[in-house]
């Protein structure tokens, strides 16, 4: 069992220049580790398949860029193509979306590996993620406990180390709450720094996505 994904994303990023390692070995690695980590129901759907044909694909293509090959989990409100999307709802529990919003292409655009999309309170509304249609999101660390909300799905992602990244969305606390709860760094952007583009919209006067990491730099990296 590799350890890549608990290097620093320099590390990680000098192991592919190298070509030490694959990005097909992180993400086989991600894999594994949400596997083993299934108990804490972080995900609602996964995203296998395509990101081991991306990971294929990147062996090819030069690393450029720090988050080039870097797993990351998708909070299940942001829109993804060909993805499904249920926002943590029964009403759409069959829901493919056409386009990709627009932090999703940016995320695309560095190379980055979306391996799938996490759990939440239903329409991103709670605080403890026990709202969501899929059951509640475990504590990293106690699972007695919330894993608080509604990004908690992307906490605990993160905090149990099965990827270095998440996205959440944050109206009145859903990114900043569960990163504190699962001892992550979580930001809420100010408005209109990351657009909202394909985020299915709670309050979308107050609604932001953000970056969801597990030390300051990385959370400034994402951003």
């Amino acid at each position: 069992m590799t350890n890549y994904l608990d290097l620093s994303i320099k590390e990680i990023n000098n192991k592919l220049k190298n070509k030490e390692i694959k990005v097909i070995d992180l993400v086989l690695e991600c894999f594994n580790r949400i596997e083993e980590n299934k108990e804490y129901n972080a995900f609602i759907t996964l995203n296998k398949d395509e990101a081991l044909k991306v990971a294929k694909e990147l062996e090819n293509v030069e690393v450029d860029n720090l988050l080039f090959g870097i797993p990351i989990v998708i909070k299940d409100n942001i829109i993804t193509k060909d993805l499904k999307t249920t926002c943590a709802s029964k009403i759409l529990s069959n829901f493919i979306p056409c386009y990709d919003a627009t932090v999703i292409e940016k995320i695309k655009e560095k190379h980055m590996i979306i391996v799938g999309k996490a759990n939440m309170d239903e329409f991103a509304m709670g605080s403890t993620n026990e709202t969501s249609y899929y059951g509640p999101v475990l504590n990293s660390y106690d699972k007695t406990r919330v894993s608080g909300g509604s990004s908690g799905g992307s906490a605990v992602a993160v905090g149990r180390g099965i990827a270095p990244f998440a996205l959440g969305s944050d109206t009145g606390g859903s990114i900043r709450q569960p990163s504190a709860f699962n001892n992550i760094v979580g930001l809420k952007p100010t408005y209109g720094r990351v657009s909202r583009y394909g985020l299915v919209a709670f309050a979308s006067s107050l609604d932001q996505i953000g970056p969801m990491s597990r030390n300051v730099y990385e959370n400034a990296l994402l951003l």
